[in-house]
């Protein structure tokens, strides 16, 4: 094969490639290359077989899936100190062999109770204690919810993502590594052409074919099929979704309760304060102590 005629064939196969056709160039089909391996320059070579299995998108696809793993996480537990100590929390029960996980302490929850307590201490007589526990409660149950939503997530969106990453992405890598293992092999076999053995370059050259043929295959059925990561995507968002309409739902209950407590609060009659002097008081103290009854003053002037 002339230079010619390889620039022209390797022309031809990247305009194909160009229109999604991700078939063997060619120019480097086994039929050819016993014949023409000592045309191709080794660059040249990697170059044609990299670019023929879109190589590219399975790097960008591989970062995707590793930052999607990470921000995922940081979207459900915000607080990286609190991952943290939940991470060793988690790690310390497998190894106790306890089954039971300790959940992630959502930012409701934890408005929610303090909202509760405070409103306890005020008491039903207070329109704001009351306040104060109604949408503690509320608060309470979009804990809840939440908790409901990193465990949908993670196991229908996370848990798959990662199973991704540890088979399917970690078996393309494998056989791009054990491909670009094979074009060095090849490489060095050839500039040492005339002190090595044909026989030995031809299987060379064979088991480069054969590496990138199990890359490219590899790598097209997985780009073909990622159809697979649009159907997890939506699982997400349908997460979220339900998410947010329950949440909507116990907001709205909420905002027409307070709206009632507010109206309520309004119609009632104003209390008029009702304040007694303090020598009053203590001529009260005087008599009661004087009848042989003990009287905390401190108590009659609150």
């Amino acid at each position: 094969m002339t230079a010619m005629n390889l620039a022209l064939t390797t022309h031809s196969y990247h305009t194909s490639q160009a229109h999604g056709d991700l078939s063997t160039p060619p120019a480097i089909r086994p039929a050819c290359l016993k014949c023409t391996c000592r045309n191709y320059a080794p660059a040249a070579i990697l170059r044609l077989h990299i670019q023929a299995v879109g190589h590219a998108k399975i790097d960008i696809t591989n970062k995707v899936v590793a930052e999607l793993l990470s921000k995922t996480t940081e979207y459900l537990q915000p607080n990286p100190a609190y991952r943290a100590r939940l991470g060793m929390l988690n790690t310390m029960s497998k190894i106790r062999g306890q089954v039971k996980n300790t959940g992630y302490p959502q930012t409701e929850g934890l408005l929610g109770d303090c909202m509760l307590r405070h409103g306890r201490e005020l008491g039903d007589d207070s329109e704001f204690g009351g306040a104060l526990l109604d949408v503690g409660e509320c608060m309470k149950q979009m804990a809840e919810v939440k908790d409901s939503l990193d465990i949908n997530i993670k196991q229908n969106f996370i848990d798959p993502l990662q199973c991704l990453q540890d088979k399917d992405l970690k078996e393309i890598l494998y056989h791009l590594k054990k491909l670009e293992g094979r074009r060095l092999d090849y490489d060095y076999k050839k500039k040492r052409h005339g002190k090595i053995p044909d026989e030995e370059v031809r299987q060379a050259v064979e088991k480069f074919e054969e590496s990138k043929e199990l890359a490219e295959r590899s790598m097209f059925n997985f780009l073909e099929n990622d159809i697979e990561q649009v159907s997890q995507l939506a699982v997400l968002i349908e997460a979220a979704l339900d998410y947010h309409r329950q949440c909507t739902h116990i907001l709205e209950d909420l905002h027409s309760r307070l709206h009632n407590r507010i109206n309520t609060a309004s119609s009632r009659p104003r209390r008029e304060l009702q304040s007694k002097s303090i020598m009053s008081t203590l001529e009260c103290t005087d008599r009661l102590q004087h009848n042989g009854l003990s009287y905390n003053t401190s108590m009659t002037l609150s």
